[in-house]
């Protein structure tokens, strides 16, 4: 028996003026003249930002959604090297307590997925610096919200950098380079276009990071498309020494030409056959989905799945494989 509770990313299409990625470019920031008055203006929209969150996270509630991926976004400029005086934690303290209060008096998993400029594999010594530096926010944010930072941010390997064996060298090397506390924030992801699963065992094996299976990427970057069946053993155990359970992503090709496009929904007998080869090699697994419909697309990937033979639903976002 393999229980899977199911959660999205980021943002709702059901909640109307909840953006938690509201933001303001450079060049904006400095068209206000009075410096202070337009650093005001940034904590008003980081503010708005994380209160927007804690709708999101009260409506997910609501639902029976515990697992959930904040936005990368929720602080504008806060790595902007002319802003290396602003200390955005300070203004941010009360709305980072409401969250903390909230998540931990509904036990919620919540974790980040920074963005593709996060490299951990360059040769660019200005790059990894801005890396770890975005990471170290990111750490900061999980802290002001009271969030054991454990395995909280998904990453890719990176580039390839025309030579992929290279690449992957130079992750561990770059590893090496990293803080303790940054290490135990990161797992890694096997991605559509270049680190197939294999790679990105070889790297989590070495490294000691949990890797998050992303099914449909597999079946668009693959050396052999049954593989994952072959290595999800592996894949389990990359989690043995992690306090939370593993964690999946799920997304359906949005069509055949576009296929590594996320489509709006989530395809319902793709994800059931992904189910029935995994069903009680864990005893409990957290389904991610990165869907173009965000709750929508859980909500109905949760009433496809009702009646399913051999799902025996929990609530709106968890059921039981049996």
């Amino acid at each position: 028996m393999t229980i899977v509770k199911l959660g999205y990313v980021a943002m709702s299409v059901e909640l109307q003026n909840c953006s938690p990625s509201q933001t303001m470019t450079f060049k904006q920031f400095q068209a206000i003249k009075d410096r202070e008055a337009a650093i005001r203006k940034l904590e008003r929209i980081a503010i708005s930002n994380l209160e927007n969150c804690l709708r999101l996270l009260k409506h997910s509630v609501a639902n029976d959604i515990t697992f959930f991926r904040f936005s990368s976004r929720l602080i504008p400029l806060a790595n902007h090297p002319e802003l290396s005086d602003w200390k955005y934690l300070k203004s941010l303290k009360e709305p980072l307590k409401a969250l903390s209060e909230y998540i931990q008096a509904n036990s919620m998993r919540v974790d980040f997925h920074p963005d593709h400029f996060v490299l951990l594999n360059t040769t660019n010594k200005d790059t990894l610096n801005n890396s770890i530096k975005t990471l170290s926010m990111h750490e900061a944010l999980l802290r002001g919200m009271g969030v054991d930072p454990e395995h909280r941010c998904v990453l890719h390997v990176g580039g390839a950098y025309e030579d992929k064996g290279k690449a992957l060298e130079q992750f561990i090397h770059n590893w090496g380079l990293l803080p303790r506390s940054l290490q135990a924030l990161i797992m890694l992801e096997n991605d559509d276009t270049t680190f197939t699963l294999n790679d990105t065992l070889y790297l989590c094996e070495k490294l000691g990071i949990p890797l998050v299976f992303d099914y449909h990427h597999h079946l668009a970057n693959f050396e052999n498309e049954d593989d994952w069946e072959t290595h999800w053993e592996r894949v389990v155990g990359t989690w043995e020494h992690s306090p939370l359970p593993i964690k999946m992503h799920i997304s359906s090709p949005r069509n055949e030409k576009e296929f590594r496009a996320h489509a709006d929904h989530i395809d319902p007998a793709m994800f059931n056959r992904f189910l029935q080869k995994i069903k009680g090699t864990v005893p409990e697994i957290h389904c991610m989905i990165e869907a173009k419909k965000k709750d929508e697309a859980l909500f109905k990937l949760s009433e496809d799945l009702r009646g399913m033979e051999g799902i025996k639903m929990m609530n709106q976002a968890s059921f039981m494989l049996e």
